[in-house]
């Protein structure tokens, strides 16, 4: 048996018992955790092949191609060469920006080289996957500013001192333009406008720049630069990731497989991608209470695409968990709380994981909040006058603006909680709740269901106290 099987069977025991119970949950965060650091390299490479495939999109030309791939690198006494590239245009990073990293970690694992690509000439250009308008370029200091920032978010899920960094100014800065000329000759138009997100913006009207144009051009002389076997990048990449295998075709190499990765959906549950731009994301540098409130926060269906992007759980044990709550004899929220604690283990070690667990259960699982102890609380006197946006804002701190108040109120994430002797009553407050005066919204919502009020904001508490 491998190491991974025996993993495996541990954990299926693990999947069997109580998973209600702390020191059950421990143990199998302990286990699915360890893997994270599991030497693979005795997988035989049709289950290597396999297991990468299992957590894509898409393997092109097919998974028995990477299979043969990985085996023919064997016969040679080498590794894969893998490519992802980036280019650090923001330097705040969620877990969206996670899950091709937890990829490499595992050709790494697998036996494989990785090569990140620094994109510092493309990142001037800007990828235009998935835009609706240019992307403004950066500056070389931007750039070193965002890899820096970007390094230390995703270390948690990736080890930086196993892999090889290239910036790809070192072989396009020097490009000359009838090197590109002769190239671009053999690249058909149409096969650079037949991208969707291009054609929609021609259609539009907006403007497409020949920069943007030629993006998959100066992204696929990357995988001719270094030779690559294989490819990653998101499914929205798909595009400039077949131009490496064009490129490389036409250059005399042999092309690289392609693997596309999912595209996460934030935790808002509305099936927009994770970004920070609509507060629907898990930022990797958040405190450790705040990243597994977040996630308890998702509706149940997400459970499954984020047990496979986030963990190292395998097909079949997370097949057993959703067969155990359809028999009903696993309740969502217990898995749930395993999921969140897999990923602040990953970020912060099992017993922040474990702290974390407590501290939501003993919050969230009460039946009366006056039973959790010291909450934050809004004096109606002093603030009752000020709009709900501006207490949740500049008073509580719940939120960064008013305008990301409207956003949880429209996102039904913003609400009164309402306590009195026969139970909690819950009110979802509208968005234009949001900008009309605090005292003013808790009189009219206590005039029908009285009581001692609170004030939610996503999993955040505040107790309302005095008289406005």
């Amino acid at each position: 048996m491998t190491r991974l099987g025996e993993s495996v069977a541990r954990a299926s025991s693990l999947l069997s018992a109580d998973l209600s119970a702390d020191a059950t949950v421990a143990e199998l965060l302990k286990e699915t955790g360890s893997r994270r650091y599991l030497d693979l390299t005795d997988l035989p490479a049709k289950e290597q092949a396999e297991l990468i495939a299992s957590r894509t999109v898409e393997v092109l030309p097919g998974v028995d191609q990477l299979a043969e791939r990985i085996e023919e690198r064997r016969a040679a006494g080498k590794g894969l060469h893998i490519k992802l590239g980036i280019d650090p245009t923001a330097t705040d990073v969620h877990l969206g920006h996670a899950v091709p990293l937890i990829i490499l970690s595992r050709f790494q694992r697998l036996g494989h080289d990785v090569t990140l690509i620094i994109g510092d000439f493309t990142a001037k250009i800007g990828d235009p996957s998935g835009r609706t308008a240019e992307r403004p370029p950066l500056t070389d200091e931007d750039i070193a500013h965002n890899l820096a920032s970007y390094r230390e978010q995703v270390r948690p899920f990736f080890d930086f001192e196993k892999v090889s960094f290239r910036q790809n100014s070192e072989w396009l800065a020097p490009y000359t333009f009838p090197e590109l000329l002769s190239l671009l000759s053999k690249v058909p138009a149409s096969q650079l406008l037949q991208r969707e997100d291009f054609r929609t913006r021609l259609a539009a009207g907006s403007g497409l720049t020949m920069t943007e144009m030629l993006y998959p051009i100066a992204q696929g002389l990357d995988s001719v630069a270094l030779e690559c076997d294989v490819e990653l990048g998101g499914a929205d990449q798909l595009l400039n990731l077949q131009m490496g295998r064009k490129l490389m075709e036409l250059k005399g190499q042999q092309p690289q497989l392609v693997v596309t990765m999912p595209l996460i959906e934030g935790t808002d549950g509305t099936g927009a991608k994770m970004s920070k731009s609509k507060g629907n994301y898990v930022g990797l540098n958040a405190p450790a209470d705040d990243v597994f409130g977040k996630i308890m926060s998702v509706p149940d269906r997400l459970m499954e695409p984020y047990l496979k992007a986030w963990t190292e759980w395998t097909d079949e044990e997370i097949a057993q968990a959703l067969t155990r709550i359809e028999a009903k004899t696993l309740h969502p929220m217990d898995l749930k709380k395993i999921l969140a604690g897999e990923v602040v283990t990953a970020l912060y070690g099992i017993e922040a994981a474990m702290t974390a667990r407590a501290g939501f259960v003993a919050q969230f699982s009460k039946k009366s909040f006056a039973d959790v102890g010291t909450l934050p609380s809004v004096d109606l006197a002093e603030h009752g006058a000020e709009t709900v946006a501006t207490v949740l804002t500049k008073v509580l701190e719940f939120t960064q603006s008013a305008s990301a108040a409207r956003r949880l109120a429209k996102q039904n994430a913003l609400r009164l909680v309402i306590e009195a002797e026969s139970g909690q009553e819950t009110v979802v407050l509208a968005e234009a709740d949001a900008i009309r005066p605090l005292s003013e919204v808790l009189a009219e919502k206590l005039a029908a269901t009285p009581g001692t009020p609170y004030l939610k904001a996503g999993r955040k508490l505040a107790q309302l106290q005095g008289d406005a």
